[in-house]
């Protein structure tokens, strides 16, 4: 998917608006990216959770193609927007952009969005991207993100569509451990995962719109 700088089709403003905007004295997709938003501790958390559902609630469809068209900051902060504000209509989109794994780090905001929207249809968009992406064991993109997606989709919809990545021996277990460093950590085990998505869409839950 070839990468358009927002200014090129009239939206030069939605970098330093939706991405950039220093809410905590830190770019906002650093903010997302760091994962500081869910410390209880942190004491910039409040404003920060205003801003961000407020934007989520008025940036227009056609500012979101715009930052979803250009790199990985943007497209982080996008998918952020999308999923807090539960946009279904932009699925298809996000999973393609997931599916392609074109950069680092947005892939994690792709798959909270999915899990925010909470369908069949999210968790046949997981299921298809650790299809293709676990058994790369030479990769390390987004199959952590998104299997903790998955698992949380499970437990919603009472499916078993991660039962097949999770058994002990299994494709999960087999991409954990070509990087020894990552066989003992208690995040990287699916309940870590599991972990790790909940915390992001219960504090969504706990500051959106109803």
């Amino acid at each position: 998917m070839p990468s358009q700088q927002p200014e090129e089709i009239g939206y030069g403003y939605v970098i330093e608006r939706y991405a950039a905007r220093k809410d905590s004295g830190h770019a906002r997709y650093l903010v997302l990216k760091s994962g500081r938003i869910l410390r209880l501790e942190w004491p910039h958390a409040e404003r920060f959770a205003h801003h961000l559902i407020d934007d989520a609630a008025t940036i227009t469809d056609a500012e979101l193609e715009a930052l979803l068209g250009y790199e990985w900051r943007s497209r982080l902060a996008a998918a952020w927007l999308i999923g807090v504000d539960r946009r279904e209509r932009f699925r298809e989109r996000v999973g393609d952009l997931l599916l392609a794994s074109e950069f680092c780090f947005s892939g994690r905001a792709y798959c909270f969005a999915l899990a925010r929207f909470g369908t069949h249809a999210d968790a046949e968009i997981l299921t298809a991207y650790l299809d293709h992406y676990i058994p790369r064991t030479d990769l390390r993109c987004d199959q952590p993100a998104a299997l903790g997606a998955l698992l949380r989709l499970d437990a919603h919809l009472g499916t078993h569509h991660a039962d097949r990545f999770t058994q002990p021996d299994d494709p999960w277990d087999q991409w954990i451990n070509a990087l020894a460093h990552l066989r003992d950590h208690p995040g990287y085990t699916p309940m870590g995962r599991r972990h790790s998505t909940d915390l992001q869409c219960e504090f969504s839950n706990g500051w959106t719109r109803p």
